[in-house]
């Protein structure tokens, strides 16, 4: 979880917003690169950040609540990890949702549905839905019907050319 108070005192610490320390330790990259580079852009976007900063705190959260944080790995897949003995271990870090739909997407050769994704990633059905409709609404899944009516999401690049589906 990010933390609002922590937020700001990178605020703080960057020169008001200008360095974008900030926007780093939010996830957001690219726009920290283009507030170090510009000074905040001109200042007007760290003063706009200095207003707005507990709502993108709540965003972020928000994002990785979905989402996932992205994992930073650093050797075969696994992330390092210092432990509470102080010494630093290879740990294997939860599943993303994203990662799990895409496992049972390419498990079910591109179809899979709200509860499949439910079950295996450990959410409630709706967070599954919300996800899915996320990822439809993006372009990277479809929602389809199967000739028995049922709903399912396909991801095309991953299914076989021949699955009895119908368009919805």
């Amino acid at each position: 979880m990010y933390s609002t108070g922590l937020a700001y005192l990178l605020w703080l610490v960057s020169g008001f917003g200008a360095l974008g320390f900030h926007r780093f330790y939010l996830g957001k990259i690219p726009t920290g690169l283009l507030w170090m580079c510009t000074g905040g852009l001109g200042m007007v976007g760290s003063i706009y950040d200095f207003f707005t900063l507990p709502g993108q705190v709540r965003e972020a959260n928000l994002r990785d609540a979905l989402f996932g944080r992205p994992s930073r790995s650093i050797h075969g897949g696994q992330n390092w990890r210092t432990v509470s003995d102080g010494q630093a271990r290879i740990v294997r870090e939860k599943e993303t949702v994203e990662r799990t739909i895409l496992r049972l997407a390419k498990q079910n050769k591109g179809i899979l549905t709200a509860s499949e994704v439910a079950l295996e990633a450990n959410i409630s059905m709706d967070d599954a839905k919300k996800v899915l409709d996320t990822l439809v609404n993006k372009g990277f899944a479809e929602l389809r019907v199967r000739q028995s009516g049922t709903l399912v999401y396909t991801l095309p690049e991953l299914m076989d050319s021949d699955s009895p589906l119908e368009d919805f």
